[in-house]
């Protein structure tokens, strides 16, 4: 009778573990709902209409995804939303599909497509794959993210569009042509940005700096009567909550590659708020448990006229510095956010556009700024990391962010494989009584001795013509074992192991040596049976992983020991 009720609360115990806890909401976290909802107005609608989205579906974005994301994620602060890095690949997606980025219906389609991937990618467990995306790929990336952002906004801030292939010459463009600047527009940019320093120079008004600055210059414009573009010469922001809008399907086959491309830049930005914003209650994040929240977040989001969404740093970092404890402040800020635009929706139309360009120049500077270090730090690594930051900030910044992603996934991979086929080893050990003692493999073996090698890789095929060459020579091999220990190698090894092997044993046995393989794990195993290298090795050349650490090694060096005793009384009977 006992046994039901201890097997339902082992149930609910698991169900608790995998579904997320809301806890009870705090003051600060309406306080922290209410900054980051207002903050959402300026920054959402800037983003879109950097990338030539109507500035409402950038507004609408930190609605329904706000509320869904924040009710299921698994790193409880993340503030899922618009960022510009989604909001310029959303913009190349659908350019180069040769579809109207201000259509609802094509929008509504990639959101809810970048959704179902955001999903499938959970599905499958694929969150391991961000830790192979190397930190100089995403330096390089975030920093040519931040310059986009930058040239982004440069005509609302002075009235001049920078024209050019790309946006380093657009910079230049722009630089070049100061006197075609408009001198209102320009003005009330760096007015902006100066009640934005002047703001953060008091402690308490820091995490509201941008509000205080869009409020006060747009104030300051309407009294002037200032003649620079406002929000409403760009579309008008309706007094209502979003609508229903369903997706045209026949864009499916146009998107497909595009989705995936949105739903890898929000899943890679939002892959860094967990280590940085840990969970106030003491829970884990889960990289799959956030990749699901923001595929719910894009699915139904996508079907209420928001842009495709992500995690993001910035809107997470504001509602942290404004006081947020539990995910209730994500919930607060995308519900506030709404009762703001139902409620106060025509006073947004006013805000200047200088003054949206303005706090943007300030956004892209910061993030400019905050990756100073990461900057440097790959700077100083090697010049392999240098090299791929420099290659992904260019290609940020002078191809269609969907390449740039794919190309800064190769890089990281190459990256990978050159610093592990780099790092392969072979180690020597001997013993000094009960202890083992490293050191550099000699050059070649000697005649009747025992050497004892350690393999220190992955065994990537790239990485084998390295080890190869440091292989003892074998040519006075007379009597000599080499045992090479193999634990911790991948189950799944190349192919090129067993080739690099079966070469060095048929030289050894040429020259009257012997190779022992110690510590082989069962996928090596099995390799080495099915290519038939355990009969070239011979009877008791292969020592699986079994038993304590140094326990294979024990039995190898027990084998080797019984063999040479063997060849030497074998020679012994022919001695006179």
């Amino acid at each position: 009778m006992t046994s039901e009720p201890a097997h339902d609360d082992d149930r609910r115990s698991k169900l608790r573990r995998h579904l997320p806890h809301l806890g009870r909401p705090t003051p600060s976290d309406a306080g922290s709902g209410f900054v980051t909802g207002l903050f959402s107005i300026p920054e959402g609608m800037a983003y879109a209409s950097i990338a030539g989205f109507n500035p409402v579906a950038g507004l609408y974005a930190g609605v329904v995804p706000a509320i869904v994301g924040s009710l299921t994620s698994r790193t409880v602060l993340m503030v899922t939303t618009l960022t510009s890095a989604i909001a310029l690949t959303s913009q190349s997606v659908l350019s180069d599909a040769g579809l109207d980025p201000k259509n609802a219906g094509n929008i509504a389609t990639l959101t809810v497509m970048a959704g179902v991937v955001m999903l499938l990618m959970a599905v499958l467990r694929l969150g391991v794959v961000m830790s192979f995306v190397s930190n100089a790929v995403m330096t390089g990336f975030s920093t040519g993210i931040a310059l986009q952002i930058i040239t982004g906004v440069l005509k609302d801030a002075t009235g001049y569009r920078p024209q050019g292939h790309n946006r380093l010459h657009q910079l230049g463009d722009w630089l070049v042509h100061i006197g075609q600047w408009q001198l209102a527009a320009t003005l009330v940019a760096v007015a902006t940005i100066a009640v934005w320093a002047l703001s953060r120079l008091v402690r308490r008004l820091e995490t509201v700096a941008l509000l205080i600055a869009m409020v006060v210059a747009s104030v300051a414009v309407a009294a002037l009567g200032t003649d620079v573009e406002l929000v409403r010469d760009i579309a008008g922001i309706p007094g209502a909550l979003p609508g229903f809008t369903a997706p045209d399907l026949s864009a499916v086959p146009q998107l497909l590659g595009g989705a995936v491309a949105v739903a890898l830049v929000g899943l890679a930005q939002a892959a860094g708020i967990g280590p940085s914003v840990p969970n106030p209650d003491g829970s884990r994040s889960s990289v799959n448990g956030d990749f699901a929240a923001q595929g719910l977040a894009n699915v139904a989001g996508g079907l209420f006229q928001s842009l495709p969404s992500g995690g993001s740093l910035s809107r997470t970092g504001v509602a942290v510095s404004a006081g947020a404890r539990t995910r209730w402040a994500g919930i607060f800020s995308g519900i506030l956010l709404a009762v703001i635009v139902l409620v106060c929706g025509s006073l947004a139309e006013h805000i200047p556009m200088p003054v949206i360009g303005g706090l943007i120049l300030v956004v892209g500077g910061e993030l400019i700024w905050g990756k100073r270090h990461d900057i440097v730090l790959v700077l100083r690594t090697s010049w392999m990391s240098a090299g791929a930051m420099l290659l992904t900030f260019l290609a940020t910044t002078q191809l269609p962010l969907q390449q740039a992603i794919v190309l800064g996934a190769v890089l990281s991979l190459l990256l990978y494989c050159a610093q592990a086929a780099r790092r392969a080893r072979l180690v020597a050990l001997t013993r000094d009584g009960s202890d083992w003692l490293t050191g550099e493999p000699p050059a070649k073996l000697t005649p009747g001795e025992i050497t004892v090698l350690h393999y220190d890789g992955v065994s990537f095929f790239a990485e084998m013509s390295r080890i190869e060459a440091m292989l003892p020579r074998s040519d006075d091999a007379r009597g000599a074992v080499l045992i090479l220990v193999m634990r911790g190698v991948p189950d799944v090894p190349s192919s090129t192991v067993v080739t690099v092997l079966r070469r060095y044993v048929r030289d050894l046995d040429a020259h009257g040596g012997r190779l022992i393989l110690a510590g082989v794990e069962p996928g090596l195993v099995r390799l080495l049976t099915a290519t038939g290298l355990d009969h070239d090795l011979g009877p008791g050349g292969v020592v699986p992983a079994e038993g304590a650490l140094l326990a294979p090694l024990e039995r190898a060096l027990a084998e080797a020991e019984t063999w040479i005793a063997g060849r030497d009384t074998s020679s012994g009977c022919g001695t006179p």
